[in-house]
């Protein structure tokens, strides 16, 4: 049940019969007709703006069309008043029955109520962390893992058959780097003195991997050139770094589909056959690129280079896929892999980057519009920086690290719940403050606690219910008589109830999974203060003594709550708790 969606396509049906009774011209387009929550609760449940986007196409006066619809709305049992505002918009209240219905879908629903099949089987490419596997994951990484994960299953929720995929970059010279850094740690488990210059990853980290590979290969390395050790080392190292950064996403409760091997693609004709495509429609021609604009190198000079034409599919210059030596690009093997995505089927992908690359974003959509002729759109997500915070000072980098605070770092302290749940309270495109102290509070301001305490709170209720002897079960519940929840506290959490279909489809929609995040804020604020509120009426306290009939139906709105914040924190993938120590 979709309570929205139902009194949207009631607008609708009025305005259609208005149209073949001669009060609207024929031939109007209701697209951009919308039915949704009013931006003050106090002029009623819903509003529609349909008076006010018809006006001009119908040549008409919005107060004379809000009057032709409001009349239409009000012969419909569901429609309590329907009330013109300001120009033309159409405030309405919903009567009292339809509360009652919202709850009792709720119940018979359980964890599907709100799902979806907005994405119609569609299969979706979500793609998030693709850190170098140079170490473990920092925070930045933590945030964008989250975010990634809750999108995820936010998408699969609502009808999409998702992928969960994570590129792993092996095939730059950073990896290069890193198996230089483990031989380092491999000389010291040798016993010798090692000095890591700039460039190397100092972090004690690698001291593991470095004995693992002494306990290996014994002293077969010691003492050799690079040309001996360097390619298995780099296998090796990378292999074991991928191994640690399983690990730190599964302390995440994050697990991915596949991954996806950069060095796969080189000498394998992949790359070549991604620009070959490319090629074949026009797109890569010799030439020489312009000067950064403002910022002209003084060792700049006019080099000729294979580029593709970014700029017909919406970049801002064309970019180099082949150097003038002859060697790809970072941007090469990154077509060539969103080539292969196209190629795997997908119907939509949707990139998710650290805000450090924002620069790639313009050339990532042009090349995927390119690749599948505008058929597969490309959404990058950039996920903004967090600080972090303890004791009021800035959390300092991990030792064990290096140079970074490591994801392990923030989980150890505060754990995989607590974390993602922070993540997700703010856009991704916003900086976010994590301060360690704040979010293990126990307070309103804390949301992750306030959430929590909802349903813990609930799940109190329920068990005292059943020690009263109270049958507390879904189907008990959703049979119940709630004809008698009136009061504009309960009414106000069963609107909520309501609104959840619609913010599932929005947040799909957008690609935006912190609006349930927010969404489970805002409902358990209304369910806490309608407990408080029992304090001051006990008519409305969820346990009536004696009374039954009247208790299975104030505990069935409070069930209901639960039913949702039990799905929204699922989304978000964290476990919703039993009661609060």
């Amino acid at each position: 049940m979709n309570i929205y969606a139902d009194i949207h396509a009631l607008v609708i049906d009025a305005l259609s019969r208005i149209v073949s009774e001669g009060g609207l011209p024929e031939g109007l387009d209701f697209a951009n007709v919308a039915v949704e929550p009013p931006r003050d609760a106090a002029h009623g449940d819903m509003a529609t703006n349909a008076a006010m986007v018809l006006a001009k196409p119908a040549k008409m006066n919005p107060r004379a069309i809000a009057e032709l619809l409001a009349d239409k709305l009000r012969a419909d049992a569901r429609i309590e008043t329907a009330d013109i505002a300001g120009p033309g918009f159409l405030n309405l209240r919903l009567a009292g029955p339809v509360w009652a219905e919202v709850t009792r879908e709720v119940l018979v629903g359980g964890g599907e109520y709100g799902r979806s099949t907005l994405g119609q089987g569609k299969r979706m490419n979500v793609e998030y962390v693709s850190a170098n596997p140079t170490g473990p994951l920092h925070v930045g990484h933590t945030r964008g893992a989250v975010f990634g994960d809750a999108l995820a299953s936010l998408l699969a929720f609502s009808g999409y058959d998702v992928t969960r995929e994570y590129y792993i970059n092996d095939g730059g010279a950073q990896v290069d780097v890193l198996a230089r850094s483990v031989y380092l740690r491999y000389l010291e488990a040798h016993g010798q003195e090692v000095a890591f210059e700039d460039g190397t990853y100092p972090g004690d980290y690698l001291i593991a991997v470095g004995e693992a590979l002494k306990d290996k290969v014994g002293d077969a390395y010691v003492g050799q050139p690079e040309s001996v050790w360097l390619e298995e080392i780099r296998n090796y190292a990378t292999d074991a770094m991928m191994d640690l950064i399983r690990a730190d996403l599964a302390s995440l409760g994050v697990e991915m589909d596949l991954f996806y091997s950069e060095k796969s693609l080189y000498g394998t004709g992949r790359i070549e056959a991604a620009l070959a495509a490319l090629e074949a429609k026009g797109l890569i021609y010799e030439g020489v690129l312009e000067p950064p604009k403002g910022k002209k190198p003084e060792d700049w000079e006019p080099r000729e280079q294979t580029l593709f034409r970014s700029t017909e599919h919406g970049d801002d210059v064309d970019r180099p896929v082949k150097k003038s030596d002859g060697g790809w690009t970072y941007f090469a093997p990154d077509i060539a892999y969103h080539y292969d995505k196209v190629e795997r089927g997908f119907d939509a992908l949707i990139d998710v980057f650290g805000a450090d690359h924002g620069g790639y974003v313009k050339r990532m959509k042009a090349a995927v519009s390119a690749l599948s002729d505008g058929r597969v759109p490309l959404d990058v997500k950039l996920t903004q920086l967090v600080k972090l915070y303890k004791n009021g000072e800035p959390f300092k980098m991990s030792k064990r690290a290096g140079t970074f605070v490591t994801l392990r770092d923030v989980v150890d302290q505060v754990g995989p719940d607590v974390t993602r749940f922070v993540m997700l309270t703010r856009k991704n495109d916003a900086p976010l403050d994590f301060d360690f102290d704040k979010v293990l509070e126990q307070s309103k301001d804390n949301p992750v606690f306030y959430v929590q305490y909802a349903h813990a709170r609930i799940k109190s209720v329920l068990r005292k219910a059943v020690e009263a002897g109270v049958a507390v079960d879904d189907a008990t519940l959703a049979a119940a008589d709630l004809s008698g929840m009136t009061h504009p506290s309960e009414v106000a959490v069963a609107a909520k109830l309501a609104e959840w279909p619609r913010l599932l489809e929005i947040a799909a929609r957008t690609h935006e999974p912190h609006r349930v995040a927010f969404y489970l804020y805002e409902l358990s604020g209304l369910l806490h203060a309608l407990w408080n509120k029992g304090n001051e009426v006990p008519s409305l306290r969820f346990l009536q003594e004696g009374d039954t009939a009247t208790t299975q139906a104030k505990i069935a709105l409070a069930r209901a709550v639960s039913v949702v914040i039990s799905t929204g924190l699922g989304i978000l993938g964290v476990t919703p708790v039993e009661e609060m120590r």
